[in-house]
Formats: structure tokens, C-alpha cells, sequence
């Protein structure tokens, strides 16, 4: 089956045809560094890095972009209200962004270029669209002119006359209000680079535009990012790179938010649930479960109750793995997927139908594991895990090896500690005091643990929460 996305600028699904056979562009537009991020911010780039692997696993070569915004007017503005330089304030969250995509597994980008490093391809791509007419210098602003370009607001499907465009301080010379700034005249203080028109700093619409057409060429398959980013961030975009003569992007592909009540998770709403708070209060393989599974194009609407639904449905595809691995050993993973998982991962990334193919197979090996038949039990396993590999988190995975690693001296502490009681509930059962092992057993459940009685005897694991 063909692979199928649904591109926003035709608004329906289309069949994905690369423009250079067996391999896919993605140009993804990654974090603003000024602040750490939160979970909102970073189900953008787990969304784009299951499409990577389906890619990948599909046999296509990929090369995936993701920027770094690391110069703008709310980095500015963080610099003088904290009294730091601009690029300390850019490079802690940068770091601090890198760290959350990778606690959360996502695989690194083939390139992931910064904004202030390609300054010398937006000059050069103003003075190519001020050379067309796209384009016009006040004041030390370089402007793009919208009503140059016929194609403006095709990707929103706005009306122009209706616009209302974003409009920034010290923004002075338009010729049309609803121009958009591609750079900003040096303000005193401020970072700036010199140019043919003065001193300044780049606006955020170019540097996208300058830095896809420097990774990624005239055109490219797939740009990705948030909803919120289709106006005006994508349409500035769009104008910017077909007006200086670029066909840029073929499919544009966003996924949607995390809310609280919602409410779009955002700094500015005060809302937002700081990554790395997270991974201190649920295992990352389970966050990444929770925002990963649902489609990219459904919002999540953020609560406790939810990631507690996530860790224990999570929780059984684990106990299954671990079971058959205690049974029958080291399993690797099947080359292929099941067709079904195939088939709804083909058709617009369908991760929800697709978790329900590896939940149907887990219920398979459970069954088989019942009825001692391990050749059956293995052969559900290999599945699983090349399925849950696609979804990156399989746990039998070198990535999560030290999740399971953490602690583990307590782990062992632990478990010398419920043997004993364990004993002692086995001696209950022996003398047929079944009330005594049960309330053992209870008390151990209240504690957090699962207690499991298998033919080689009980056996334990943390439940969820």
C-alpha cells in the first residue's frame, strides 16, 4: 500500500510520492530556545520522529531537518529582563531541548542547523526577492511585499483583505500594513549582523525559508510543524521561498496541540508542564507512550488520569515482553511488521489503529504463554517488538536499557525484601490459609506491587500508580 498523508495546503489526504525515488526530505520546524520545554513542545518532534522511522522502516532514506530558533524578539527579551546575553539564554534551552528529545527517544535529526549561523543565505535570499519585487528596504526593515506574490494565504485559506497581520515594535515603513518583516533594524543593545541595509537581525519566517533551501534545495517533500505555526510562520514562509523562485515544500503536515482545559499548552498561559518535571514523575518510555499513541492530528487533552490510562496500558504490553523473555529467552525482532499495523501506518500515520494491531498480539501471546506453547509465544514477541520499534518504544531496546538499569541496587533490596513475604504467604498457602495469603497479598498490592503466581512460581513488578 501507498504511504498516505493528509496535506494541509490540499486539505485532504494524498498518496505520498517522493520527488527523488526511495528517499524523503522532511524539514521540521523545531524549538524557539527561549525558555525549557514543555510536553507540548516536544509532541511535535515525537510525532515527526515516528514518521521518520515508518519512513525508514519502509525502506525510503531519510533526511530530516529541525532548526533551532535560537534569535528572536522573546529571546530578546529574556536577555534584558535576566540581564544575560542573548546566546547564554538560547543555548541553555537548546541544551535543555536536545534533552528532552532524547530522554523521550526520538532519534536525532540528520542536520539540526541554528538560526544565527546562516545568516549570509538570508541576505542573500532578500536581495534575491528585492531584486524581483518581492521585496523593499524602509527604515532599515526589510519588508516583504504580500501583494507581489498571488499565491499569499493559499495554505490558511485567508482572505486578504481580511487580514490582520502579526506587526512587531519599531516595524516603521510599510507600504501596506499586512507586509510581513524578513529583518528588523538594529535596535541599541541589541544583537545585530551587518548587511546592505544596515544593521539588524533576521525575522523568524526567513530563517526558515533561508535554512530549508540551504539543507534541503528548490524542493523538498514534507514540511512539518505544529498547527498553530500554519499562520503566519508556514505562509510567510511559503511566500518568501516561491517568490525568490523555489518550489519548496510538496506536503505539509501538522500535528496538533497538547491542551489543558482545553487551552493550548503554552508558557504564556502559565500551564505548561516542564519536560524534565515530567520524567521525574512518570518513566519516559510512558510519557512518550502517552504522547506519542494518539493521531498527530488529534489534540490531547492533558490530565493525571490520562498518563495513569497510558502507564497501565503500557504496563501490559511490558509484562507480556518480559514474560516470554523470562520463558524463553532473548527474542529479536520480526523484519517485518504484521500487514494490519502496516496498512494503518500506510494510511496518514494511523498510530491509534496501529496500537491496536500490537494490544491484539499481546492478547495472542498471552494466550499462547497460558497454554505453554512457546514457539507461538515467540513468534507473537518478534512482532511486538518490531512493532513497538517503529513506535520507538520497545523496551527491550538498547535506548531504555538504562531505564530499567536505574536503581538497581534498590531493585534488589527490594525484592530480597518481598521474597520473605512472599515466603511467608507460600507457608499460608501450604497450611491452606487462604485468608492470611490473601491479605498478604493485598498488603503487597497496596504497596504498589503486582503480584503474579506462574508455574515457576510468584513473581512481582511495580503496578501503576
Amino acid at each position: 500500500m501507498t504511504i498516505r498523508l493528509y496535506d494541509t495546503s490540499a486539505r485532504q489526504t494524498r498518496d505520498f510520492t517522493p520527488l527523488v525515488p526511495g528517499c524523503v526530505s522532511i524539514y521540521l520546524c523545531g524549538a524557539t530556545v527561549q525558555a525549557a520545554p514543555h510536553i507540548g513542545h516536544i509532541r511535535s518532534g515525537l510525532n515527526f520522529d515516528i514518521m521518520q522511522r515508518w519512513f525508514a522502516h519502509r525502506g525510503y532514506d531519510v533526511t530530516f531537518i529541525r532548526n533551532v530558533t535560537d534569535i528572536d524578539d522573546k529571546i530578546i527579551a529574556k536577555s534584558a529582563d535576566q540581564n544575560r546575553p542573548w546566546w547564554s539564554i538560547g543555548y541553555e534551552n537548546e541544551r535543555a531541548f536536545n534533552s528532552g528529545y532524547d530522554v523521550l527517544g526520538c532519534l536525532p535529526p540528520t542536520y539540526e542547523p541554528r538560526a544565527t549561523g546562516h545568516i549570509t543565505e538570508m541576505v542573500e535570499m532578500m536581495r534575491g526577492l528585492i531584486e524581483r519585487g518581492h521585496a523593499y528596504e524602509a527604515d532599515g526593515n526589510v519588508y516583504f511585499d504580500v501583494r507581489s506574490y498571488d499565491g499569499y494565504l493559499e495554505l490558511s485559506n485567508q482572505e486578504l483583505d481580511n487580514l490582520l497581520q502579526p506587526s512587531g515594535e519599531g516595524e516603521t515603513g510599510k507600504r501596506d500594513p499586512r507586509d510581513f518583516a524578513m529583518w528588523k533594524a538594529a535596535k541599541p543593545g541589541e544583537p545585530s549582523w551587518e548587511t546592505p541595509w544596515g544593521r539588524g537581525r533576521p525575522g523568524w519566517h526567513l530563517e526558515c525559508s533561508a535554512m530549508a533551501h540551504k539543507y534541503l534545495g528548490k524542493a523538498f517533500d514534507i514540511h512539518g510543524g505544529g498547527i498553530d505555526l500554519i499562520f503566519p510562520h508556514h505562509e510567510n514562509e511559503i511566500a518568501q521561498a516561491k517568490a525568490y523562485g523555489d518550489d519548496f515544500a510538496n506536503f505539509w503536515v501538522h500535528n496538533h496541540w497538547v491542551t489543558m482545559a482545553n487551552e493550548k499548552m503554552s508558557k504564556s498561559l502559565g500551564n505548561s508542564v516542564l519536560v524534565s518535571e515530567m520524567v521525574k514523575a512518570w518513566r519516559p518510555i510512558v510519557l512518550r507512550y502517552y504522547l506519542g499513541t494518539p493521531h498527530y492530528r488529534s489534540a490531547i487533552e492533558y490530565s493525571e488520569d490520562a498518563l495513569r490510562e497510558a502507564e497501565s496500558a503500557f504496563a501490559r504490553i511490558e509484562g507480556f515482553v518480559q514474560r516470554v523473555v523470562e520463558k524463553a529467552g532473548p527474542v529479536e525482532p520480526a523484519a517485518e511488521v504484521p500487514p494490519a499495523f502496516a496498512e494503518a501506518m500506510d494510511d496518514d500515520l494511523g498510530v491509534p489503529q496501529a496500537l491496536a494491531i500490537i494490544h491484539t498480539t499481546v492478547r495472542q501471546g498471552n494466550s499462547a504463554l497460558a497454554a505453554d506453547d512457546k514457539e507461538a509465544a515467540v513468534a507473537r514477541l518478534a512482532e511486538v517488538r518490531a512493532m513497538l520499534g517503529v513506535l520507538g518504544l520497545d523496551p527491550l531496546d538498547a535506548h531504555w536499557a538504562g531505564e530499567s538499569d536505574r536503581g538497581e541496587d534498590l531493585h534488589g533490596v527490594v525484592d530480597t525484601l518481598v521474597r520473605l513475604v512472599l515466603d511467608q504467604r507460600q507457608s499460608a498457602r501450604e497450611r491452606k490459609d487462604w485468608a492470611a495469603a490473601d491479605a498478604i497479598r493485598d498488603q503487597l498490592q497496596q504497596s504498589g506491587l503486582v503480584i503474579e503466581d506462574s508455574p515457576s512460581g510468584p513473581r512481582w513488578t511495580l503496578g501503576p500508580r
